[in-house]
Order: structure tokens, then sequence, then C-alpha cells
């Protein structure tokens, strides 16, 4: 019960619960199927990431593989990775962010 109104009607509540379930699975899909791809040594290596974060591919040129210097392509492969998992999270706040906001709209406690 919210203090000073009236109690919250269960059936709406579970209409509502049922409604940002739905909401949730389909964000969650679409974040499956979502790419994003980040860069690094300005397009040298690059990296794409499903919505929930699986590397998908990694391109590197071939200009920037020497074997005299390995540990800067391996440097340029983590950046891109990074880029790429960053942007994927970047893209799961804005598709999940207004469903967890949306909890407080069911009228229960502490929300």
């Amino acid at each position: 019960m919210r203090p000073g109104g009236p109690p919250p009607n269960m059936q709406q509540l579970m209409k509502q619960a049922q409604k940002m379930q739905q909401q949730l699975v389909a964000a969650q899909e679409e974040l499956a199927a979502a790419q994003v791809t980040g860069t690094a040594g300005g397009g040298l290596v690059s990296a794409t990431v499903s919505g929930s974060g699986e590397l998908r591919s990694l391109a590197i040129d071939p200009s920037v593989v020497d074997p005299e210097d390995v540990e800067t392509l391996q440097d340029l492969v983590v950046a891109a990775v990074r880029d790429a998992t960053r942007a994927a999270q970047e893209l799961t706040a804005e598709k999940m962010g207004p469903l967890a906001g949306g909890l407080g709209g069911l009228g229960l406690p502490g929300s």
C-alpha cells in the first residue's frame, strides 16, 4: 500500500508487469541481433560485437602486421575490442534504461 493513497489495483499491476516483461524480452532480442563496431589505430583494427557483448568479428589491416612489433598489434586489438564493448554497453543502456525506469510505475513499495 502507498501511504496516504488507495491500495494498488492488483489486476492493473499484473498487466503492467506483463507488458514490461514483453518489452524486456523484445529489447533483449533486439540487443542480441544488434552489432556495433569499435576501432583502433585510425581504423587499422576493427572489432564487431553483438549488443550483448559477444565478439563477432575482428578485422586487421595488413599494413599493421609487423612480425618485429607484435605488441603494437596486440594493443590495437585490445583497444578495438574495448571500443566495441563500450559501444555495446551504451546500446544496452539505451535499450534497457527506459524499462528499468518503468519499475517505479508499478506502485510497489520502495519504488
